[in-house]
């Protein structure tokens, strides 16, 4: 995905599936929606919403949790 897309034009049919495909292949690697809608010069949103159109089991939030810590062997 060398190219950037054109903001604002419609992506459909094959050209659709290839970039979904795509996406999905990247965000499996690890790779975060920002980072790929940032890569294609689209919106989170689209990105968000084609991942989920191509069935990716999409990650939670990162960060700290403030659940209870592990138990330690003290």
């Amino acid at each position: 995905m060398a190219e950037t897309l054109k903001k604002g034009s419609r992506v459909t049919g094959p050209a659709r599936e290839k970039l979904a495909a795509d996406l999905k292949k990247k965000y499996d690697s690890g790779a975060s929606i920002r980072a790929l809608a940032e890569e294609t010069g689209r919106s989170y949103g689209f990105v968000h919403r084609m991942l989920s159109e191509s069935g990716v089991a999409l990650r939670g939030r990162g960060g700290a949790t403030r659940g209870k810590k592990a138990a330690t062997a003290a």
